[in-house]
């Protein structure tokens, strides 16, 4: 039964205002495999932010719509920076070195662990916590491709579920006004995912375990680094991330509901937190990691583009949410999981949050806890699952994908090609996975 009906009060933008969205995410998902050389100079990046951004911004303010252009980057776009800018400083100053014997639960904990990371320090940060020690690790085995494969599913997408900070497309949840609280109630999609990817992988590690070269083994046994974990005073500083986040709030302070720009005070303190390890976090901890700015920059730059232009399409998505014919939860989820595969699942969660705002539940009955973040709380169950989960799907599905794959690749480990990951790995392990999921879940 169709649980929602539509609002006849939205008003619609042309169709041909969405062009320049369209053209944001497309050269984002065709610039890394096309134009790769090009497609690596951060300046080139913000060129096409502001080729496909500027003409957009002033189509906004000659529509008299310039409040909506500054609502969308000045409540959601510099937030959303300041806690991935946050997340990415101090994740960068805690170092996880070591080498120990790469036996199968050794490995299916790593991955576990990562899983749980993620939720707390962002998908990020988990996995650039722990991809090098992974690959360490695994370095005297000849059989490593699926460990990368598993471990971009697990630590780099689906266990950010948790928590806003944990993926990006939660945090723009967040912000539309899902409590912090509320994402602890997909506990148990996070742990029927979580826990069948890492049985699947057990398992699969085992059978490329036994068929390892027995000089390889021999190796790994005998190449021994003890783990050590370095940089632990930014534990401290990740534990103020996670209280702004969930505690400066209205929620929590009554004064930021009266006056929006008060909220302010959240990423005041984020920027604090993260001064503070960058103050004090030794140098040579970063430059263990590898650490540089330019990930960062690349964001920034990108999503400067992709809220501008996503102005238009949310307002078209509100006002002509009947012509999509998407009414029930598992509409919304393959929707959003689709386009989260081959789109960035950030602006895809937000587009499909607007969408099911267009809707309206009318006469018809609403099951279930009520709304979360103004529409039905399974509306917002399905987009947050589709979102994360459906981002391990391809390379360019989240951010970490990406960098994980070159961080690999440095290593000399082979990793499959774009076509060869969804057909090798996502359509044969995730897909099935997913699709479970939802048959349980909604």
């Amino acid at each position: 039964m169709e649980i929602l009906s539509v609002s006849a009060e939205a008003v619609s933008l042309p169709i041909w205002t969405i062009i320049p969205f369209v053209l944001m995410l497309a050269t984002i998902a065709v610039g890394p495999l096309w134009f790769e050389e090009w497609w690596e100079k951060n300046k080139n990046k913000l060129i096409v932010s502001l080729i496909l951004g500027i003409p957009t911004a002033i189509y906004l303010i000659a529509s008299h719509m310039s409040h909506e252009l500054v609502h969308q980057l000045l409540f959601d776009y510099v937030p959303f920076i300041i806690l991935l800018g946050s997340l990415f400083v101090i994740t960068g100053g805690i170092h996880l070195q070591g080498d120990i014997e790469a036996k199968p639960w050794v490995n299916t904990m790593f991955l576990a662990i990562g899983a749980v990371l993620a939720s707390f320090m962002g998908t990020t940060g988990a996995a650039m916590l722990l991809i090098r020690p992974v690959i360490k690790t695994n370095s005297e085995r000849k059989f490593q491709v699926h460990t990368i494969l598993f471990f971009i599913a697990i630590v780099a997408n689906c266990g950010g579920l948790l928590t806003p900070l944990g993926d990006p497309p939660l945090f723009l949840l967040y912000l539309r006004g899902a409590d912090f609280s509320w994402f602890f109630t997909l506990l148990p999609e996070w742990i029927f995912v979580n826990v069948l990817l890492l049985v699947i992988y057990f398992f699969v590690d085992s059978y490329y375990h036994k068929k390892e070269p027995k000089q390889n083994l021999v190796a790994d046994k005998t190449h021994i680094e003890p783990i050590k974990l370095k940089g632990n005073l930014n534990f401290l500083w990740l534990a103020g991330i996670v209280a702004s986040v969930a505690f400066l709030n209205d929620n929590y302070i009554n004064i930021i509901g009266e006056n929006r720009y008060y909220g302010f005070v959240r990423e005041g303190a984020m920027l604090g937190f993260a001064g503070l390890s960058l103050l004090l976090t030794r140098k040579k901890l970063r430059a263990a990691n590898k650490f540089k700015w330019t990930p960062i920059i690349e964001v920034a730059f990108l999503f400067l583009g992709i809220f501008i232009t996503m102005v238009p399409a949310l307002n078209y998505l509100k006002a002509n949410a009947a012509s999509f014919g998407l009414s029930e939860p598992h509409h919304f989820y393959y929707a959003t999981g689709s386009l989260s595969a081959f789109l960035d699942n950030a602006p895809t969660a937000v587009s499909f949050h607007k969408l099911a705002i267009g809707m309206n539940p009318g006469h018809i009955p609403i099951t279930g806890e009520g709304f979360v973040a103004g529409i039905p709380e399974v509306l917002i169950v399905a987009i947050s699952l589709g979102a994360v989960f459906f981002g391990a799907m391809t390379y360019i599905g989240n951010g970490p994908n990406f960098m994980v794959k070159a961080i690999a690749e440095e290593n000399k480990i082979p990793m499959p090609t774009f076509l060869g990951y969804l057909f090798r790995f996502s359509i044969l392990v995730l897909l099935p996975v997913y699709i479970i999921a939802q048959l349980i879940f909604l």
